[in-house]
Parts: C-alpha cells; sequence; structure tokens
C-alpha cells in the first residue's frame, strides 16, 4: 500500500468511513418525519425516479455501483469517445441545419462559426436545382456539406459532387456526408427505397473520395414518434446493422461499410440521459463491428441534434435554455457534430437572430466553458458508468427484438416498431398531462399576456410514416381554442379563484390553481368580487383547515350569485356543491379541456 506524505490538506481523515446501511438508517429518519414508514432499501427506493426503459435513477451512487470496463477514449469499446483527442483540438463541429434556398443565411453562419452545413435537399426543402446556388461563395474544401434529400438522395449527391469537381475540390479534400438514408426515409414517408443507388454512392466513396461518407443512420423519426432512448438506440443498431449486410453484399467490405456510416441521434434537456445515451450508443456499435469481424472499425461518428420534440411553441425563448443544456450534454457526451436548433425552430423560418443564438450556443460552450477541453468529462462519475451500462443493456435488447422479427425494414412494414414507439409516448403523454413532465411556459408558469412569436412559413416536412410529436401538443391544442375564443368574443375564458383565509393560507394553492388554468388559456382572475369577475366559473383556494370551516358555506355563497361550476384545489373529499378537484398530480389537460367546453370555447 502506498503511503501518502501529511501535506495539512487531508479531508476529514480523522473521521471513519459512512457506510451505505448508515446512510439508509438517516434518510429512513427524514422519511418518516413526512410520513413514509419505510427503512433500509425500501427507504432509498422511496427517493428513486423512475425512467422510461424500465430504468431508475437512484439518490446514492458509491463505487460499488459497478459498470463494465470502459476502457481509454479512441479504443474499443469508444464509451469514452471515437477519438483518442476527442473534441480538445478545435471542439465539436458546429453544424447549422438549412431547409430554405437562403445563401445569405449559409454565408453568414459559415462567417460566424458554424463550421459545417446541413441541407435539407428535395421535398420538405431546397431544390436539388439550387444546390448551387445555396452553396455560392462557400469554400467546400474547408466546410463539410451534410445532405439529407430523402428519396431524392441521388440526384443531390450527384450534383453536390458536380460542385465540388467544379469548383477545384480535390477528391481526398471533399468532407461530409450524401445522407443516404433509405430505412429512415421510409420511417419518415412510409415509402420503401430501394437500397441499390445508396449502394453505389458508398462505393464511390470508398473507392475515390476518402473524407466523404455517403449513408446516414437517422434516429431522430424514432425520437420524434416519442421513442424513448433505448428505442432510439436499438432502432439505430437495427438500421446500422441493415446497412451492413447490404453493403458487404454490393462488394465492401465490413470495415468499408463500417466507415460510409455517420449516425445521428437526439439531444433533450436531460442531460444525464443524453450523455448516457451518446457513451452507450458508441459501445453498442462497436460490438456490432466486433461480432460482425471488425473490431477496429467500430468507432461511431455522431451527429446530435438538440430535440425537436421538446421545443415550444409558446414561449419559445425558453427553448434557448433547454438547447443550452441539450448541446452541453452532446459535447460532454463525446459527440462529433452538434446541430443546435434555434428556439423558433417550431414555429417556422429561424430569423438572423434566432440563427445568431444558435451557432454561439455552441461557441460559448466550447471558447468560453471550454467544454470540449476535457475528453469524456462524465466519465468516472457513478451515476453516469452505471446508467450508460443499464441503457446500453435496454437499447440492446429492444435492438435485439426488432432482429427477432426480421430486421428494421420488418419491423417498419409490419407497423410493429411505430406501435412500440406509439406505446411508450402514450405513457409519457400521460405524464405530461398530469404534469409530472413540466413544460416550462406550457404546463407550468404560462404567460398568457404573452406576445406570439411570427415567423416565415418553412416547407413542410416529409410525412406519412411515422409520426412526430411533440411535447406541448396537448397544450398547445387547449392554448389555440382560447386564442379562438379570444378572437371571437374579444377576452378569454376566465374562471375566478376564491382565495379563503390569509395570504398563508391561501397563497400556494392560489399560485397552483392560477398555473394550471393559464396552461390552458383560461384566464384566472383574483381581484374583486365574482359577480365582478365576469367569469361562470370559480375555484375555492385555501388550507384543509379552512375548507373544513368554511368550503360548503362559500361554494353555497358562489352558487348563489350565479357560478355554474365549483372547483377546489386540494384533495378531493366530500364537500357539498363542490364539483371537481384540481390538485399535484390530477389529469390537467383532461380538466382543462372540459372546462373549455364548458366555456364554449370552439375545439
Amino acid at each position: 500500500m502506498t503511503v501518502l506524505p501529511d501535506d495539512g490538506l487531508q479531508l476529514a481523515g480523522e473521521f471513519p468511513d459512512a457506510t451505505h446501511e448508515q446512510w439508509q438508517r438517516l434518510i429512513t429518519g427524514v422519511l418518516r418525519k413526512s410520513g413514509k414508514d419505510v427503512e433500509g432499501a425500501q427507504a432509498e427506493e422511496a427517493l428513486s425516479t423512475a425512467l422510461e426503459d424500465g430504468l431508475r435513477t437512484r439518490p446514492l451512487y458509491t463505487a460499488r455501483d459497478a459498470a463494465p470496463e470502459h476502457g481509454h477514449p479512441g479504443f474499443a469499446p469508444f464509451v469514452r469517445g471515437s477519438r483518442p483527442e476527442g473534441n480538445a483540438v478545435g471542439g465539436w463541429d458546429v453544424r447549422q441545419r438549412h431547409t430554405a434556398d437562403d445563401n445569405r443565411a449559409v454565408l453568414a453562419d459559415l462567417e460566424n462559426g458554424v463550421t459545417s452545413l446541413w441541407l435539407v435537399a428535395g421535398d420538405g426543402g431546397i431544390p436539388v436545382s439550387s444546390l448551387g446556388r445555396v452553396l455560392d461563395g462557400v469554400l467546400l474544401d474547408l466546410a463539410p456539406v451534410v445532405l439529407d434529400a430523402g428519396d431524392q438522395v441521388e440526384p443531390a449527391a450527384r450534383e453536390l459532387l458536380r460542385l465540388f469537381e467544379e469548383r477545384g475540390v480535390a477528391k481526398d479534400a471533399a468532407r461530409g456526408n450524401l445522407g443516404a438514408d433509405p430505412l429512415g426515409h421510409e420511417a419518415r414517408t412510409g415509402q420503401p427505397v430501394a437500397f441499390a443507388a445508396s449502394a453505389e454512392l458508398a462505393r464511390l466513396c470508398a473507392r475515390e473520395y476518402p473524407r466523404l461518407r455517403a449513408l446516414t443512420v437517422d434516429a431522430l423519426p424514432y425520437h420524434e414518434a416519442g421513442g424513448s432512448a433505448a428505442q432510439e438506440l436499438g432502432a439505430s443498431l437495427a438500421t446500422g446493422v441493415g446497412y451492413l449486410r447490404e453493403l458487404t453484399e454490393a462488394g465492401l467490405s465490413v470495415e468499408q461499410a463500417c466507415g460510409q456510416l455517420e449516425f445521428r441521434y437526439a439531444a433533450t434537456a436531460d442531460q444525464f440521459l443524453t450523455i448516457a445515451k451518446l457513451r452507450a450508443a458508441r459501445r453498442l456499435w462497436a460490438r456490432v463491428a466486433e461480432v460482425s469481424g471488425a473490431p477496429g472499425a467500430g468507432a461511431q461518428i455522431q451527429h446530435v441534434v438538440t430535440s425537436p420534440v421538446m421545443m415550444s411553441r409558446r414561449d419559445p425563448w425558453v427553448n434557448m435554455l433547454r438547447t443550452t443544456i441539450a448541446t452541453l450534454a452532446a459535447g460532454a457526451g463525446g459527440a462529433d457534430s452538434v446541430t443546435v436548433l434555434s428556439f423558433d425552430d417550431a414555429l417556422g423560418l429561424p430569423d438572423a437572430f434566432a440563427r445568431r443564438i444558435a451557432r454561439n450556443t455552441s461557441t460559448i460552450l466550447i471558447e468560453e466553458s471550454h467544454l470540449s477541453r476535457v475528453i469524456d468529462p462524465a466519465g468516472g462519475s457513478w451515476y453516469v458508468e452505471r446508467l450508460t451500462d443499464e441503457l446500453a443493456h435496454a437499447g440492446w435488447e429492444f435492438f435485439q427484438g426488432i432482429e427477432r422479427g426480421g430486421g428494421q425494414a420488418a419491423a417498419l412494414r409490419s407497423g410493429r416498431l411505430a406501435q412500440d414507439l406509439a406505446d411508450t409516448w402514450r405513457a409519457r403523454s400521460v405524464r405530461i398531462a398530469k404534469r409530472r413532465e413540466p413544460i416550462t411556459g406550457v404546463s407550468e408558469f404560462p404567460f398568457l399576456a404573452e406576445k406570439p412569436v411570427v415567423r416565415e412559413s418553412a416547407p413542410e416536412p416529409r410525412s406519412g410514416g411515422l409520426p412526430r410529436v411533440r411535447r406541448d401538443e396537448a397544450y398547445e391544442a387547449l392554448r389555440a381554442r382560447s386564442d379562438a375564443h379570444l378572437a371571437a368574443t374579444g377576452s378569454r375564458p376566465r374562471i375566478y379563484l376564491a382565495a379563503l383565509g390569509p395570504a398563508a393560507a391561501h397563497t400556494a394553492r392560489l399560485t397552483f390553481a392560477a398555473n394550471l388554468f393559464q396552461a390552458g388559456g383560461v384566464e384566472p382572475v383574483t381581484e374583486g368580487s365574482f359577480e365582478d369577475s365576469g367569469a361562470t366559473e370559480v375555484c375555492l383556494c385555501s388550507s384543509d383547515a379552512l375548507y373544513e370551516e368554511q368550503a360548503e358555506t362559500e361554494t353555497a355563497r358562489l352558487r348563489a350569485a350565479g357560478a355554474s361550476h365549483v372547483f377546489l384545489a386540494g384533495r378531493p373529499g366530500q364537500y357539498a356543491g363542490v364539483d371537481a378537484y384540481v390538485f399535484a398530480g390530477c389529469d390537467a389537460v383532461d380538466v382543462l379541456s372540459a372546462t373549455l367546453d364548458r366555456m364554449g370555447a370552439v375545439s
């Protein structure tokens, strides 16, 4: 054993180490004070948080939460990164997405920090014939271009290759990705695409363009359909394996086939889950390469995009915070390229300000926060390592289920994958409706007087296959009904909040009720009397003790004054005259929808 010299900086050296059991006894005492009579492991379980995919995060992780050996950055199983140097040399590739024929926006991005371009071409994006104009003035040997052209990938790819040749870009200097993704296109549109064109592009890149990839394994369709992190991982693995089979049958070696693939994942505001997902994805793909006979080719290249699902249409400014956290997670998770969607992405085409904020999000994290100077900054965290391992197993299990069913194409065409994703989204929607998964500015702390942010319409994205969901969709539908009522009548639906007793007794529940009703576009009135409020419905707000004394009397008075429906903010009780109760964990969407129905708001 090595004995360290006494340098005067010992930390709690005179105290014995605390045991896990001692900690459990301490939290048992705390929980008993809150009314939960549990102890030991049950006490720890009571403080755990359930995640999707059957995973749980515990309140404490220690050295005994062992995870498999994760190796070193740049070496199998690549958990700690695909390259030994990580992003420490120059930061991650800042990749901006463009869907419109706008050369000025492209040049402005490249002149102000963006290092590569993601161009959506063909249906739902830039016409293939306009690619030359969009890329006018772009130094194609310095700025990699990634295409996303759906079933028009061959003409788009040929046009980009023509531009390389026309502008004198050497074949070994051409970088980017031609964006062939037949299964991704089928997931988006429901329309199968033959693989022959993708195989030919892959052969061409392998033969003549050493730094240009031909295929993208895009996991966003599964994320945007409501899939969990493990489902996103499993579907991407199944897609990647399907492409390996096709490419090797087309004459490429496994090493060459792996070298033609780039993987695209979503980053959410759940920073630790995102970090673990990216680390798990690299480990899983390394395993695929190993069992395919090419362990040295398993370094997965990752393009990470801030989640479209988490972007809200109301109070879109909050999206800046969401994308900042997601970008931090992507960088800490070892992403090779990161696309930050603009805060107004859900509203249409971004304006110059939105694009500037998006690209500067990466710049600040790289240049000012120095996030990229540390390789695998989350490595060694018992929590992250354990979550990475558990998520890898869940993703592998989902992948194996797809493979047993005949592979990714079969899963898409049978509807099985769509059903799995829909089941996950249905369960998540319940949590959102009950505000167990809060959405700031939408289901929590909404601002009814907010001035709408208006943007030019974006091209309609490809559709017809898996759905595209958003977390805010149920509340957005409610708010749209309120907007229509405002336009038709000059005022929003209103509810009077009747505060009983002193502020100390009613403030907490009055604030809760005001937030809840505003989430559906119902304006809370707290000043003056019910008779002067212009409302027909009312919600009592106070403490349980005052409800016992005053609730029934006050309800009778309000009924006599014309109240047609009476809520009480608190757990359901047996108060005469009270029609319904609103409380933490109630189905807010159901309550608000019924309220708007009664108030005559058009569906």
